[in-house]
Formats: structure tokens, C-alpha cells, sequence
């Protein structure tokens, strides 16, 4: 076998062959990196490698394989790490000056997983500089590339992760999703990716942005093996209080159940307008796919959607102006030099520290927290996100699933919304909603537009129905069959 055909295995194939001893962990491994150091330059999907740390996994692989003991089910496959995920004694720099030299003293409980389970961390991916962005152009170090095509966005905030999985530059990856920051990535580099439930996965050790909002998750090329690493990431934490004690499902063991009779909602809100002529062509294609084996689709409104924008940008930036004040300069971090006083310590470091965007935010944040505006902006907007979930409880009281677009078009040019702030806002319509809601959340590949940048399709469940995500998103994936149907024009 090749090494452009090892890598390009999904993580269930490339674990066959490591069990029937094809290739060993250590070769797989070296296959990823050096497809890596060949394309990495040009995509910029990494901010660090964690070689060392990856081959002493992959070492272990080899050796239980050698010996015929058990392992677990990702055990050997590749994954890159979001760099706003901790990994002890490494580099987790969250993408921005302020971190750039920080090392973690501790694993993020994810991070613990990863290890126990035995997957080899490639190496820590860029993001928008505190998971603050859509588009991937916010961080401090370069811009990503979407591997379809270079002069497009990869999506954001996670546009690392994404675009490692769609260059192969490792089999799966994690990222963390405040307002669609898996998904619309996933969708704009034609790879699946999911939000799980608020408190599925734990969010200790994750760089806090806005915390009632944030959730890590997972990045695959397949349902399955999405599914698969969900099941090993999730789990109750005593070091989160907000992550859930309940018995993990097997995602992966029920992807093929029949649909027929169940119910398929469209989201009335996210059909009729602002979408792009090739993504309503795509929705209406997998609605039909549904409709053909066997489900009712039921046109759903949710009329409070429109406000959802507002809610969130209120919400996520107040809380992301409590979370960022602990960046003073004095605790750890970046520090600015040559200050004749701790205010002006405090002012320089941050002013420094911080790219615009974050500082936009944080701006908006303390504004709608500040007295005299509390009750006006950020109480208003917490009720009227209790209306939104009360929306998603009545909609999911009639239907199984919802479908709409991740986004309402496609992967757009570098640098062509960087100055309108609010167009950029936008982009997230289809899937801050989710988020609010604390509800799971998952985009497929679909199809191309004209210009053959993928097409994601997003599917929403009732808290805690993962598994019925999964089984939607297995059957669409089976009918669109997007990795046989459509090649990265990147990756040759």
C-alpha cells in the first residue's frame, strides 16, 4: 500500500490494517508527517508538531499488536489537537500573542483520553485567536488555506482541525465549537464534524471563551469514525461541573437503522431566503433523499431564530469579557515591557496581547455587562435564549431531527469580510442556534457549488440524541457518498 493510499483510509480502515499487520502505527505515522512537512507551508494547518510525544504512542501500538493484546477502538490512528486544548508540556498558545510562549502544565481531560485510548497526537492545530472568528483570518501566527482551494477560508474557528482531516494531514482531529466553530469548517473543507450536547465531552483544560457555549467535538471524514471518537472523548469529569454523569453510548453500533416513519423537520426560518442558488439546491436534494427512504418531512418554524445573532453575540461576548480578563500581564503570559505603573502594565499587555478581534469583543462584552446596560442587553438577551430552547423543546416535540444548510453559502475568499465585521457575523446564522440551545449538532458533506467548494448539510437533535444524529447522518452520507464522488482539488 502507498502512503497517499494509507493516509486517505478512514480511521476504521486504517485500524484494519494495523490489526492485520499491513502497516505498523510507526509507518502510518510517518506517512502522515511527511505529507505534512510537504503541504503544511502552503495550508498552514499547524502552529506546532508533537513528534515525540505521537511516536512514543504509536510505539505502543505496535508493540501490543506485536503481543496480540486488546487495544482500543482509535488506538495507532493519527489526530491533530486543537491549540486551544491542553496538552502538558507542549506549546497551547490558543493562536495569539498573549499565549504564544505558554507551555500547559496539565492535559485538558480530553487530552487524558486521547492518551489512555492510545492515539497519537500529530500536533496542535491554528485557530482564530481564541476561538474568536469564523473565517480562520484571526490568528496571530498566519492564516489557514482551504485545501479545495487555497484562496479560500477553511472556516472558523477550528479551520486547523478541518483543514488537517480534508489535506490528510491526519485522520481525525478535535476542535471546540462556541457558535458553530466545527461545523461551518467541517462544511466549508467537506469533512463531517459535530457539536455534542453542552456537557457530553468535559471542557476542562479547553481555553474558555464563552462558557456556557463552548463544547469540544470531533472531526472526521466519515460518520463512523466520528462516532467513534465521540465515544471516546465523552464521559462525565469531577474537574467540570457542567459535564453530564450518564452512560456513554455506543454511537457507532446502531449508524444504519431504518428511517422509515421517523420525522425529518425542515427549518422553515433557515429555507426560504439568504441562502445561495447551490446550497439550496443541495438542501432540497437531501431533503429529497430522506423523503425517498421513507421519512415525513415536516415544514418547522422557529420563529425566534432571527434574533439568535443578537442573543449570541451578546452572550458569548460578555462571557468571553469575564473569561479574557485573567490575560493582565501578571499571572502568566504575554507582558508588556518598559511600564511606569501596574495600570499601564495592565493597558500595554493587553493592547499588545490581543488581536483585534478579541479586542472587539471583549469591548462589546464589558459594554452589555457594564451597570446601567445589564438588564437592557445581557439579562434581555439570556431570556430570549431560554425562548430559543423553548422554540427547539416544541419543535422536537413533532419531529426526530432538523435539517438546514451549516452555512448559507460556501467557502468564501481570503480577505474578502475581514472589514465588515457583521457580514462575518452572519455566517454563523445556521449554527449558533445549536449552541444556545445546548442541543448536538452535526455537518455532512454533500455536494459541490459551481466553483467546487463542498456543501455542508446540518443536522440538530434533541439533547442527549446523539445516536439519532448519527444514524441521519450515516444515511445521508451513504446516498451523497461525497468521498467517492468528489476529490480534493488540492490533494492530488
Amino acid at each position: 500500500m502507498s502512503t497517499e493510499e494509507l493516509i486517505k483510509l478512514s480511521a476504521k480502515e486504517q485500524r484494519t490494517a494495523l490489526l492485520n499487520k499491513d502497516v505498523k502505527a510507526v509507518e502510518l505515522l510517518d506517512a502522515v508527517y511527511k505529507h505534512i512537512d510537504d503541504e503544511n507551508s502552503k495550508i498552514g494547518a499547524f502552529n506546532s508538531l508533537t513528534k515525540e510525544e505521537a511516536y512514543k504512542t504509536a510505539e505502543q501500538v505496535d508493540v501490543k499488536i506485536s503481543k496480540g493484546e486488546n487495544l482500543p477502538k482509535l488506538a495507532g490512528i493519527p489526530l491533530a489537537l486543537k491549540d486551544n486544548i491542553n496538552l502538558k508540556n507542549f506549546k497551547t498558545t490558543a493562536s495569539s500573542k498573549m499565549l504564544e510562549n505558554f507551555v500547559s502544565p496539565y492535559d485538558a481531560t480530553v487530552t487524558t483520553k486521547l492518551k489512555e485510548n492510545l492515539i497519537p497526537i500529530v500536533g496542535k492545530t491554528n485557530l482564530d485567536e481564541f476561538a474568536m472568528g469564523s473565517s480562520n483570518e484571526n490568528s496571530a501566527f498566519n492564516n489557514v488555506k482551504n485545501p479545495w482551494n487555497l484562496s479560500k477560508v477553511p472556516g472558523g474557528s477550528s479551520g486547523g482541525s478541518a483543514a488537517a482531516v480534508s489535506a490528510y494531514h491526519s485522520t481525525l482531529a478535535l476542535g471546540s465549537d462556541t457558535g458553530g466553530s466545527i461545523r461551518l469548517p467541517a462544511s466549508f473543507c467537506g469533512i463531517v464534524g459535530m457539536k455534542p450536547t453542552y456537557g457530553r465531552v468535559s471542557r476542562y483544560g479547553l481555553i474558555a471563551f464563552g462558557s456556557s457555549l463552548d463544547q469540544v467535538g470531533p472531526f472526521a471524514r466519515t460518520v463512523e469514525d466520528c462516532a467513534l471518537l465521540l465515544e471516546t472523548i465523552s464521559g462525565y469529569d469531577k474537574h467540570d461541573s457542567t459535564s453530564l454523569n450518564l452512560e456513554i453510548p455506543e454511537f457507532s453500533k446502531n449508524l444504519n437503522n431504518d428511517i422509515k416513519g421517523l420525522k425529518v423537520g425542515v427549518i422553515k426560518e433557515l429555507y426560504d431566503e439568504g441562502l445561495s442558488d447551490d446550497v439550496k439546491l443541495a438542501l432540497d436534494n437531501s431533503i429529497s433523499m430522506y423523503k425517498d427512504l421513507g421519512a415525513e418531512i415536516v415544514m418547522i418554524s422557529l420563529p425566534l431564530i432571527k434574533y439568535s445573532i443578537a442573543v449570541y453575540y451578546i452572550v458569548a461576548t460578555a462571557e468571553a469579557s469575564s473569561n479574557l480578563a485573567r490575560y493582565d500581564g501578571v499571572k502568566y503570559g504575554y507582558r508588556a515591557q518598559n511600564c511606569d505603573s501596574l495600570i499601564e502594565m495592565y493597558n500595554k499587555t493587553r493592547a499588545e496581547g490581543f488581536g483585534d478581534e478579541v479586542k472587539r469583543r471583549i469591548m462589546l462584552g464589558t459594554y452589555a455587562l457594564s451597570s446601567g446596560y445589564y438588564d437592557a442587553y445581557y439579562k434581555k438577551a439570556q431570556q430570549l435564549r431560554r425562548l430559543i430552547k423553548n422554540d427547539f423543546d416544541k419543535a422536537f416535540s413533532n419531529v426526530d431531527v432538523l435539517i438546514c444548510p451549516t452555512c448559507p453559502d460556501t467557502a468564501f475568499d481570503i480577505g474578502s469580510k475581514t472589514e465588515d465585521p457583521l457580514s462575518m457575523y452572519l455566517t454563523d446564522i445556521a449554527t449558533i442556534t445549536a449552541n444556545l440551545a445546548g442541543i448536538p449538532a452535526m455537518s455532512v458533506p454533500f455536494s459541490l457549488d459551481k466553483n467546487n467548494m463542498p456543501i455542508g448539510i446540518q443536522l440538530l437533535a434533541p439533547v442527549l440524541e446523539e445516536s439519532k444524529l448519527f444514524n441521519f447522518g450515516y444515511k445521508l452520507e451513504q446516498v451523497a457518498n461525497f468521498n467517492k464522488n468528489y476529490k480534493n482539488a488540492f490533494v492530488k
